[in-house]
């Protein structure tokens, strides 16, 4: 694997003031843990940053392996926790901030945490950094990336991000900015996405899928129907999920390129994805351990980071097997000899996606709803009537709505034609409720916002004696 992608200055040197934001901060996470408090994914990188503004700067300054940025709207965890087992595979320890604070503060706090108490980082070692989609142009000016991976764009909280055109001119903007020696991979399924390609100068990789018969119906969370370029509908010779599929222009003729990583022959099944990857080097047969179509393009966003980093295909295969899923994204919890899926789903496109998964399993289905309106779901919930529930109906025996916003959960869910739902502010009460509903041998569906998620990971965490959901970083 190729130390770095392109130049970059020489170490700078540590600071006194680096030092003490160092100290400070591994000090705020070691009293968070303690106290239970999240890990301190975050907190301790603010502080850091209140005392040395350029932390994160100074301390990435000392990586010399490969610096891989993994944004947007949705897979960003999963694809990154996918990357890291490939580097695994070929014997690399990345830093990563595996808990998904994706924020500069928590990649502060990440590269607090893997420095030594005199600020110091081991330069052999690659990053691997999930980002925020509306972080990207401030992450690159503090961390250098030799390359971007970039998952989808799809509309997610209106009332933080705006609209997806504001996002993608914010990366545009970003990518102008990208060396040549730079790498960045783009998924060449998504219009929005592909289009990134104009204005850099960076190395361009592409992934997709190519097998029709996994295609689709057209969905309500489809956000990029027309061109950019002339305004025309876009045509799909096959639409996978929302606006991705294989798209053509039938005005200007823009088109989606043949990529460099793609997935043929996808079988999905209850417990697995399996599927033939093809890359330059040759094809291999994949069989990931997480489920749904969704899956598959992120272990191709995966793979095209490895093949940017110049990883043979042998540890993206190995890598990819050896998967587990990050916390409440497909995980699968044992409570009482009760097993709870956590999906979460935090905008319509990755919660019909997840819908998807649950529909094909067998029986009907058992199902808790959590909805949050705290600032990191998006104070605006209006979303959820864009998300196809009604693929639900006539499927589910047990329905519970719990959060902050349940009741406005349970109105959709009426409307879609599911059972009156069982409603409660209380997220352990609706987990448990729906623990006490499910049979036995028939599995807990838990779908909740990304706060929901937590405080939901935590309670059937302890419930489990699973640990604090930031401590699966610590396995892959």
């Amino acid at each position: 694997m190729p130390t770095t992608a392109g130049e970059r200055a020489a170490p700078v040197g540590i600071r006194l003031r680096t030092v003490a934001a160092v100290l400070a901060g591994k000090a705020a996470g070691s009293l968070a843990r303690r106290l239970g408090r999240g890990g301190g994914t975050a907190l301790p990188g603010l502080l850091a940053e209140r005392i040395e503004p350029q932390v994160v700067r100074r301390l990435a300054g000392q990586i010399r392996g490969p610096r891989v940025l993994v944004t947007g709207t949705n897979g960003k965890t999963t694809t990154s926790r996918l990357l890291v087992s490939i580097l695994r595979a070929a014997r690399h320890d990345p830093i990563r901030n595996g808990a998904g604070s994706n924020l500069m503060r928590g990649i502060a706090a990440t590269l607090l945490r893997e420095a030594d108490l005199r600020g110091g980082l081991a330069p052999e070692r690659p990053a691997v950094l999930e980002i925020d989609e509306a972080t990207l142009l401030m992450a690159v000016g503090e961390l250098h990336p030799d390359v971007i991976v970039f998952t989808n764009l799809f509309r997610d909280q209106l009332d933080r991000y705006g609209e997806i055109d504001a996002v993608a001119e914010v990366w545009r903007t970003t990518l102008g900015l990208l060396p040549a020696e730079a790498t960045v991979v783009l998924n060449a399924d998504d219009p929005l996405v592909c289009g990134l390609q104009e204005g850099t100068r960076a190395r361009i990789l592409t992934y997709g899928i190519d097998d029709p018969s996994v295609a689709g119906a057209a969905e309500h969370a489809a956000d990029s129907r027309w061109c950019p370029r002339c305004g025309r509908d876009y045509a799909y010779d096959a639409l996978y999920f929302g606006h991705i599929g294989l798209w053509r222009c039938p005005g200007c003729g823009d088109s989606r390129p043949t990529p460099d990583a793609t997935a043929t022959s996808i079988d999905l099944s209850d417990d697995a994805a399996r599927f033939t990857l093809t890359l330059p080097e040759g094809k291999r047969t994949i069989e990931l351990p997480l489920v749904g179509l969704y899956n598959v393009a992120n272990a191709l966003a995966a793979a095209g980071a490895a093949l940017a980093m110049g990883l043979a295909g042998e540890y993206v295969g190995a890598g990819l097997a050896a998967a587990t899923p990050a916390f409440g994204r497909q995980e699968r919890l044992n409570v009482n000899g009760r097993e709870v899926r956590l999906l979460l789903g935090k905008n319509p496109a990755g919660l019909n996606q997840a819908l998807h998964t649950i529909v094909a399993a067998k029986g009907e289905k058992n199902l808790v709803f959590l909805l949050n309106d705290d600032i990191a779901d998006g104070t605006d919930v209006s979303w959820i009537w864009d998300v196809d529930y009604e693929m639900l109906a006539g499927r589910a025996r047990t329905v519970i709505a719990g959060g902050q916003r349940a009741e406005d959960m349970a109105l959709r869910l009426k409307y879609a034609g599911l059972p009156p739902a069982l409603v409660t502010h209380d997220i352990a009460a609706a987990l448990q409720g729906g623990l006490l509903r499910s049979g036995e041998g028939e599995p807990l569906y838990v779908l909740p916002t990304y706060t929901a998620m937590l405080e939901a990971r935590e309670s059937l965490g302890r419930w489990a004696s699973a640990g604090h959901y930031w401590e699966r970083d610590d396995g892959i």
